[in-house]
């Protein structure tokens, strides 16, 4: 007969020596909060998607009934370890278009990278919680790392456990430090001790964030349009809304205005200056560079971003937008590049190629020999074709 195990005494850990466990391992802030559903969150995006502001978002709005349950992530949860990492880094970034010292060709145009992907940071934050979890585990709980999934709404977990306050532009802002960070945390079934009051806000009468947005997503403090939001369209398939193509200047993927533009974390960077970001961080990107490199390569370089279906054909999609705003359409490597746009099977790319062809006021690309264009059998081209185009 095999022994019933026995399961060990369970020993409640204090919060505060798991919240200077977190910050030990490179947290920049942690707190508790109780493990309760979050009611008002999950009326928020019930509403939403139903007057069509999430645009087919999935993330967060995929399955709200679970995303804002702490318990469906977790059976009997009863606590939330909640922590912040900040991203905010500075990196040198090259200027599209300008001509070098003693003359020569312009330097090759360049895609603005947001800045929480420059570098990979879930990865440390995650390992940090981890960290967390495994002293519950020891302690005789059950734990879960969540963070940058489906799983919980991370900024609500990180409100209610005193982090910071919700700012106007749907971020979380924290006391002092402003909205650069990323979130996540560990769900348990031990009963911790909530560890702080949830911030009151900080933004008052201030609007920047709402008037700085490039295309108007922000329409009314702390609801995002997501039809209208740049760095969401960069992520969704199919062609990118001509109506917003403009607008999207240099922008390869995400986008910062709404952050850019916030006194708190203007504040924080006169006081505080944010540290280099690591070498080999993507602050931007080759536009030439990538159009040039086959599926796997650009994969391989990008797979931390969230690429449409896993599919390069979106990278370039965006890439050649960015093309349209940003390049010397006169540059024969940039003509180069359209050239063998305009030509490939994918008829996503050469109708994104025609229009970055067309801004550029580089029409004779569609119209060179051979080019074949004026037959295309795909809608997608033809419509390009005929749609008016605002010149550079």
């Amino acid at each position: 007969m095999v022994p019933t195990a026995v399961r060990p005494a369970r020993r409640v850990p204090a919060s505060a020596d798991l919240v200077a466990l977190g910050r030990a391992q490179g947290l920049d802030a942690v707190g508790v909060a109780p493990a309760a559903a979050f009611g008002t969150t999950r009326r928020h995006l019930d509403g939403r998607k139903a007057a069509g502001l999430h645009a087919g978002m999935r993330f967060t709005y995929l399955r709200p009934e679970r995303s804002t349950d702490p318990a469906a992530a977790l059976p009997d949860a009863r606590a939330l370890v909640v922590a912040a990492r900040s991203y905010r880094r500075t990196a040198a970034a090259p200027t599209a278009g300008a001509a070098p010292a003693g003359g020569g060709p312009p330097h090759a145009p360049v895609g603005r990278v947001a800045r929480y992907a420059w570098d990979d940071h879930y990865g440390p934050l995650r390992a940090a919680l981890t960290v967390v979890a495994r002293e519950l585990v020891a302690a005789g709980w059950r734990a879960r790392v969540v963070a940058d999934d489906n799983a919980l709404v991370d900024r609500e977990a990180a409100y209610r456990a005193g982090l910071g306050w919700y700012g106007k532009n749907a971020n979380l802002l924290l006391p002092g430090e402003g909205s650069w960070f990323v979130l996540g945390a560990v769900i348990t079934d031990a009963p911790l001790a909530a560890t702080a009051e949830r911030v009151d806000d900080g933004c008052g009468t201030c609007t920047r964030c709402l008037d700085g947005c490039p295309t108007g997503a922000i329409v009314a403090p702390g609801v995002v349009d997501a039809r209208r939001c740049l760095a969401w369209l960069l992520q969704v398939e199919g062609a990118f809304p001509r109506e917003q193509r403009v607008a999207l200047g240099d922008r390869l993927y995400g986008c910062d205005d709404c952050q850019d533009v916030c006194p708190p974390n203007r504040r924080v960077d006169r006081t505080t200056p944010a540290p280099a970001a690591d070498p080999g961080s993507q602050a931007t990107v080759d536009l030439l560079d990538l159009l040039a490199a086959g599926d796997d390569e650009l994969l391989d370089r990008h797979g931390r971003w969230y690429v449409p279906r896993r599919q390069a054909r979106y990278l370039r999609r965006n890439a050649l937008v960015v093309l349209g705003n940003v390049a010397d359409g006169a540059d024969a490597r940039v003509a180069a590049a359209l050239r063998t746009a305009l030509a490939g099977d994918d008829p996503l790319v050469r109708a994104h190629a025609v229009w970055a062809a067309r801004r550029l006021g580089r029409d004779d690309l569609l119209t060179e020999a051979g080019s074949g264009l004026a037959d295309d059998p795909d809608p997608l081209v033809r419509a390009e074709l005929a749609a008016p185009v605002e010149r550079r």
